[in-house]
Formats: C-alpha cells, structure tokens, sequence
C-alpha cells in the first residue's frame, strides 16, 4: 500500500475523532430550528404600495429588532408583498409579534390637558395653527380635535399636524390626553436603552445634533419648562408637560424640569416595568418602518410539536440507516462494513460542523435540514456502490480482486464527482432561488455531499487498498462481496501443510 494512501487513512480518522472530541468538550450543539423546538412564524403583508428598498429597509429593522430580543438564528426575508419572520425559541410569543411588526412611530406633542371623561364621538373641525400651535384654539372651540366612539382619536385621524386625544398604554383607568401637534419625530433619536436608576426602570434616550435632534428638543423643552400657551402647565404644576406618543399611544407624558438638556442626558421617566422599558427602548432605537405591515398569516408552534418532529425526524433517519445497513452488509459483506464506516466518518465530520455553527454561528438545523441529511444517506451510499460494481465488473473480466482495486478506484471516483455534482448543483440552485425551509435541505444536502466526497477519497480507497493487501481478501474476496474468480491461488507450501 502506498505510503501516501496510508496517510491519508491515518489523516481523515484522527481529524474525525478529534472533531468528535472537541464537540463534547466544547459542549457544542446544534441549534433547532422553529419547527424542531418550537416558537413563531408570521407572514407580515404591506397595507399600502410598497417597493422593493422599502421592503428591503423594513427587514433590516426587523433584524434589529429581533436581534434586541436575543433570539437565537430567526428567519427574516423578504417576499413579493411583505416580510416573513420566523421566530425560534421564543417564550413570550405575543411580545414578540408586536414589537417585530409595529411601525414604532415616534412623536413628541405637548400635553394641552388631560381628562377622563369619554365624550361623544365627534369630527374634526378648523385648523390647527402652525406648530407650536396655542392650546387656546382648542379651549376656546376654535379647533375641535376628531375623537371616536371611544373618546380617542382614530389612527386614520392621528395626523401629526393636528391636535389629538390620545389614552395612556396599558393604563385601566380611561386617562385621555388632549396633545398638541407633534413638534419632533423618532428621526430625532440616535439611541435609546433602559436603564435601572434610582430603583426604577427607566428609558435614556440620545438624541441627534442639530435642529432634527438636540436643538428641536431644547426648543420644545424650554417652551414647556416655562409653561407657555403651546405647552401650559397643569394645575398645581410647575412645569408643562411632554408627550411622548409611540404608534398612537402615549407612553409616557414627562413634567420638563430644565429649559434644555444634553443630548445624551435624557432619561424618561414613568413607573416602567423591566419588560415595558426594554420593549420601548427597542422600538425607540431601531425607529420606525418605512412601510406599515400587518399579520397575514401567523403560526405558532408549540414545544411539544417541535420535540414530536425531532423524534419523528430522528426515528425516520435510524430506520432508513438500519435497512441501508441490512442492505449493504448483506450484498457486499465486509466491503459493506467498510461503507458503513464511511459514512460513520462523514456523519461525524457533519455533526461536528453542525454542533459548531450552532453553537458558534447561530446556524438553526430544522426539519427540512434533517430530512437533507437523510437523503444524504443515499447519496454517500451511492457512491460505495458505483465503486464496488466497478470492482466486480473487473473481476469478471479476468482481473484478480487485488488487481482490480488500484484500476477501479480512479474509474469510480471520476463516475462519483460527476454524480455528486449534480447534488451540488441542485442544491446550489434550490439555495440561491428559495428562502426558508427549503434553503435548510440545500444546504444540509450540499454540506452532507461534500462530506461524503472527503470520506470517499481519503477512508474509503485507502482502506480498501488496505485491505487488499492482506491474504484474506486475496484467497476469500467473495468474503468481500466480490466474484469467487478473483481469488489468487494459495501457494504450494499452504496447500501441503492443509492436506497434512
């Protein structure tokens, strides 16, 4: 056997046995994916015309998003009429959907007055002066702001130049707000987190330079410090008020206690919980979506449905190996053993690499994944096959089995990467033209047909080299599943020493 087969042999085996280690070691896993583990999909449709940078920008600030809630490998792609997001792991499925496709609209507006009363449902009526617009247009009836059958005013009717009523999130108790025009938008905020200060959660907000950020702020601040008509103070207050209106909802309506602030000192303030501060702090940070979006199709997968399609995926796998097994053990013999190891090298080799993306990179294995590697099975075992026909097409021309090994190889090896280019390409083709599922197979498919080209060129040949070189499959070789003919006669001396 040639020295260099026999490194290649020695190579491909410790290289495997070393990636198996350092997986354990390292504890790496592979990720599961939506339908393995469980979590959320939602197919988000745009409500008005929408072109393919919008939808593109819309997907980046999705992606922002979903990084800030610590999901491990989402989805997120674009399609003809919107997004589709799929969201694996997730606990709380409802938080999630809500902050992936809200439009996160930003608006500063001055808190006019603030009442509980619901009043009848009513139209707009005049128009609202130029921003910063007087409160008194609306106390003396000259502005009359459009409200619904629920006291608030309607989305449809929520125009940043006009005066509002506006209720407070999450707030039981029916407080309404009268707000002016809104006199800055989220364009203004560079970043926004929450923070834990003075045993409360409460949002820092950074702002922009210039009059889009900082220096409109301080304008609007200094208006509502001082009380004016555009920003009154409350009864018994020192200070105005300001609203800070998210998607047609105030979150929160802070006293201005400075006439102006740094742009990174900004702290907003109002009996937050950890969740709520975190919630808006991302929706403030990664601003508002360039088109609105709303749910066309939701699914959600529970956990036990994703454990029942591991086990599924799983148990198909093992008995599609065990009659393969059955299969090639039984028509090949000990050539079949030599297959099974093959393709036990390769299914290390993948396994390492999947644990290690996972683990490392993020990289989800889902179902479609699992069903690429089982077809994967087929495709490795192919290629055992295409090399042990060669050998007996050899042997039943007259050659010996152990001639016939260093002639077949390069024959079959050549039929082999011919095959597996064909997997390649149609992996490569389902990749590049699909999204979601579907690119899982491509991918798993290819990673698990280049595998199998390794372990054929570097375990399979040398090994079967290897073994040729041994009397047993010199004397025996349908003991490897080859014709009896190949067999080369035992010396005289052999023959002497068994009839005695």
């Amino acid at each position: 056997m040639p020295r260099r087969q026999l490194v290649f042999l020695i190579g491909i085996v410790a290289l495997t046995v070393a990636a198996s280690v350092m997986t354990v070691v390292w504890r790496n896993e592979p990720l599961l994916g939506l339908d393995l583990q469980g979590g959320v999909s939602v197919r988000l449709a745009a409500v008005g015309p929408a072109d393919e940078e919008m939808l593109d920008q819309a997907v980046e600030i999705i992606r922002d998003r979903v990084d800030g809630l610590g999901v491990a490998e989402p989805e997120i792609s674009r399609t003809e009429t919107g997004v589709m997001v799929s969201l694996p792991g997730v606990d709380d499925q409802e938080r999630a959907l809500s902050l992936v496709g809200t439009t996160a609209e930003l608006r500063f507006r001055p808190v006019c007055r603030m009442y509980t009363d619901r009043g009848a449902s009513r139209p707009a009526s005049g128009t609202a002066p130029a921003a910063p617009a007087s409160c008194q247009a609306v106390a003396t009836g000259g502005v009359v702001p459009a409200v619904g059958p629920a006291g608030l005013t309607l989305p449809e009717d929520d125009r940043p130049e006009d005066f509002v009523v506006l209720g407070l999130r999450g707030d039981p108790t029916g407080q309404r707000y009268l707000l002016g025009p809104s006199l800055l938008t989220g364009e203004a905020v560079s970043d926004a987190d929450a923070l834990f200060i003075d045993y409360q959660w409460q949002v820092g907000l950074e702002l922009h330079e210039g009059q889009v950020g900082i220096d409109g702020f301080n304008a609007i601040a200094a208006l509502c410090f001082s009380g004016t008509p555009a920003c009154p103070r409350p009864d018994s207050a020192t200070n105005g008020r300001l609203a800070i209106v998210l998607d047609g909802q105030v979150v929160t309506a802070p006293s201005i206690r400075a006439p102006e602030f740094r742009r990174d000192a900004i702290l907003i303030s109002g009996g937050f919980e950890k969740l709520e501060a975190d919630d808006v702090s991302l929706a403030l940070r990664y601003g508002a979506l360039p088109v609105e979006l709303e749910p066309e199709n939701i699914r959600l997968v529970s956990a036990t449905i994703g454990e029942d399609s591991l086990r599924a995926g799983v148990v198909a796998g093992l008995i599609g190996l065990l009659l393969v097994a059955v299969f090639i053990v039984g028509y090949y013999r000990i050539l079949g053993m030599v297959a099974l190891a093959s393709l036990a090298i390769s299914g290390a080799l993948l396994w390492s690499i999947i644990a290690h993306l996972g683990t490392q990179s993020g990289l989800a294995l889902t179902l479609a994944g699992v069903t690429g590697m089982v077809v994967a099975i087929g495709v490795s075992v192919d290629s055992n096959v295409v090399y042990f026909e060669h050998l007996k097409e050899d042997v039943r021309d007259g050659r010996t089995a152990r001639s016939s090994v260093d002639r077949a190889f390069p024959i079959a090896y050549s039929t082999i990467v011919k095959a597996d280019m064909a997997s390649l390409i149609g992996a490569g083709l389902l990749w590049y033209l699909t999204v979601g599922a579907v690119r899982g197979f491509a991918l798993y498919l290819g990673l698990a047909t280049i595998l199998d080209l390794v372990a054929t060129y570097f375990f399979m040949g040398p090994m079967i080299r290897l073994l040729s070189t041994t009397r047993w499959f010199a004397e025996h070789p349908e003991r490897f599943g080859l014709p009896a003919s190949g067999a080369v006669p035992a010396p005289a001396g052999s023959l002497r020493r068994a009839g005695a």
